[in-house]
C-alpha cells in the first residue's frame, strides 16, 4: 500500500499513509534548492567517480550516471526540466530523472551517502563560488577607488567629525578610507573560504559509511582541501554559512556608510557630486527632485543582509546533533545574502566610475567653517606655546571670527598678533586647506604625495 501511495518517495518503504498535500508543500524546498542544481550535480559526479574508484560501481555504471546526469545539467540550462514539489528538493528530482533516463545504474549513485552529507556538500561548493565571484566584485570596487583616488589626490573637501566641519582632507584619502574598509572585506571572505572549503561528502547520514569509500579521492575530484574530520560534525553545522553571512553583513555595513555619505554630498545642502541620472530617479509630484536612490537602497538593504545573519545565528543556536530539518532554512538567507551582495557590489562600481566631483563647491566647504583651527593651535605649538595654552588662544580667536562674521583667513594679523605674540606672517601659509593637508605628510595622512604612494602599496595588495 505505501508502494503505492508513496511510489514517488525513496523513503516510502516505512509510511502507511499518504503524505498530507499541504506538509508537502510545507517541507518541500525544491521552490529555492533547485538553485544548487549545478553543485549537486558535480558532487554526483565525483561521488560516482569515487564508487567507481573503489569498486563499488562498475566503470560502465559510472559512465552512464555521469552521461546521465550531463543531459539533466543540460535540461535544466534549457528550461526542459520539470521540477516536483512531490520529490520535495534538488537531490530527489535530480536522481529521479536520472534513474528514469538510465534505469538500474541511476539508482545505485546514492550508495554511501545521504541527502544530509550531499546538501551540505552542495551549500559550500555554491559558497566557494559565491565567494570566489564577490572577491573579484569588491576588488573591481576597490579599483575604481584607486583610479578615483590618483585623480583627486590634491582635491579638497572638509573632514568631519559629528558631521561638523573638522579638518581639510583630500577626496583621495577619503578614497582610500573607503579601500581599506573593502580590502578587510576582503581579507575576511578569503579567510571564510578556508572553512567553507572542507567536503562532508562521505559523513553519509550522521556516521559515515559502511561502504570501502575514499573520501580523500573525491575532495581532490571537487577541488576541496580536505573532507570534514568527524561525520557528526560535517552535516550538522553551518557555521560557514553563518560566517559568510557575517562577512556579508560587514561589507553591506561599510556600503552602507558609503552611501550616507554620498546620500549628503549629493544633496543641495553639500553639493560635492554629482551621481549621474542613470544613478537616481525622479519624484512623481515634485519636479525639481533628482533622487540618490541606489545608495539609499544599499543602505536600506543591509539591514536585509544584517536580518539574514541574525536568522541563521538563531536556526542554528538549539539544535542538537546531528542533522535536524530545521537546516531546510539555511539556504534562502545565504541565497538572499549572495544576491544582495552582489548586486550591490555592481550597482556601486558602475555610479562610482559614473560620479562627477564638484571640486570648488568642495574646496570651499574646506575653506569655511574653520577647518584650520587644529592647524593654528600646531602653528602656536611649533613656535614654543604649549599645545593646551594654543588650544585656549585659538578657541578665542574662533569665537571672534564668529563674532565679526569672518573666515579665520579673513582675520587680519594685527588682530591675530593681538591673540598670541607667537603669530607671524607665516601663519597664511597654514591656514589655506591646501597647506593644511600638505602639512600631514606621514604614512596615512592626507597630504597628495602620501595619497600617491598609499595607492602604490595598495595596487600590491589587489595583486595578490
Amino acid at each position: 500500500m505505501a508502494g503505492k501511495m508513496n511510489k514517488d518517495k525513496p523513503w516510502a518503504g516505512r509510511f502507511t499513509q499518504q503524505t498530507d498535500a499541504l506538509v508537502e508543500r510545507f517541507t518541500a524546498s525544491v521552490a529555492f534548492d533547485r538553485r544548487l542544481y549545478k553543485h549537486d550535480i558535480l558532487g554526483s559526479i565525483a561521488h560516482a567517480r569515487m564508487l567507481a574508484h573503489v569498486g563499488v560501481l562498475s566503470e560502465a555504471e559510472c559512465a552512464a550516471i555521469v552521461a546521465g546526469l550531463q543531459d539533466i545539467e543540460h535540461d535544466i540550462e534549457t528550461g526542459k526540466f520539470d521540477w516536483s514539489v512531490a520529490l520535495e528538493d534538488v537531490h530527489m528530482n535530480i536522481e529521479a530523472r536520472l534513474i528514469e533516463r538510465i534505469g538500474e545504474a541511476g539508482k545505485k549513485l546514492h550508495t554511501g551517502r545521504s541527502r544530509n552529507d550531499q546538501v551540505a556538500t552542495d551549500l559550500r561548493l555554491y559558497l566557494r563560488d559565491a565567494i570566489d565571484a564577490i572577491l573579484q566584485q569588491i576588488k573591481d570596487l576597490q579599483t575604481v577607488l584607486l583610479d578615483i583616488a590618483g585623480r583627486e589626490a590634491e582635491t579638497i573637501l572638509p573632514g568631519f567629525t559629528h558631521l561638523q566641519v573638522a579638518q581639510p582632507v583630500t577626496f583621495g584619502h577619503h578614497m582610500l578610507a573607503w579601500f581599506e574598509m573593502l580590502e578587510r572585506d576582503r581579507a575576511r571572505f578569503k579567510d571564510c573560504r578556508k572553512r567553507v572549503n572542507v567536503m562532508p561528502l562521505g559523513a553519509a547520514a550522521l556516521a559515515g559509511a559502511s561502504y570501502p569509500i575514499d573520501r580523500a579521492y573525491t575532495a581532490e575530484l571537487l577541488g576541496f582541501d580536505a573532507p570534514a574530520e568527524n561525520s557528526l560534525d560535517a552535516v550538522s553545522d553551518r557555521d560557514f554559512a553563518v560566517e559568510f553571512t557575517a562577512a556579508a553583513a560587514l561589507l553591506m555595513t561599510h556600503l552602507s556608510r558609503f552611501s550616507e555619505e554620498l546620500i549628503l554630498w549629493s544633496s543641495a545642502q553639500f553639493d560635492f557630486v554629482d551621481l549621474g541620472d542613470a544613478f537616481c530617479t525622479g519624484s512623481s509630484i515634485m519636479p525639481q527632485k533628482k533622487n540618490p536612490d541606489v545608495p539609499e537602497l544599499v543602505r536600506g538593504k543591509s539591514g536585509r543582509v544584517t536580518g539574514h545573519l541574525m536568522a541563521l545565528l538563531t536556526l542554528m543556536k538549539a539544535q542538537p546533533l546531528a542533522y535536524n530539518k530545521d537546516n531546510q532554512e539555511d539556504k534562502e538567507p545565504v541565497f538572499d545574502t549572495v544576491d544582495t551582495v552582489q548586486d550591490s557590489l555592481r550597482v556601486y562600481t558602475a555610479m562610482l566610475g559614473a560620479m562627477q566631483l564638484k571640486r570648488e563647491r568642495m574646496l570651499h566647504a574646506a575653506a569655511s567653517g574653520f577647518a584650520t583651527a587644529t592647524d593654528l593651535a600646531d602653528y602656536l605649538t611649533k613656535n614654543g606655546v604649549p599645545f593646551r595654552d594654543a588650544h585656549e588662544i585659538v578657541g578665542k580667536i574662533v569665537r571672534h571670527a564668529i563674532e565679526t562674521r569672518r573666515e579665520l583667513t579673513e582675520l587680519t594679523l594685527d588682530e591675530l598678533h593681538g591673540f598670541s605674540a607667537a603669530i607671524k606672517q607665516d601663519v597664511f601659509d597654514i591656514l589655506e586647506p591646501q597647506g593644511s593637508v600638505a602639512a600631514r605628510n606621514h604614512l596615512g595622512g592626507t597630504a597628495p604625495a602620501q595619497v600617491r604612494a598609499a595607492i602604490a602599496r595598495a595596487k600590491e595588495q589587489l595583486a595578490h
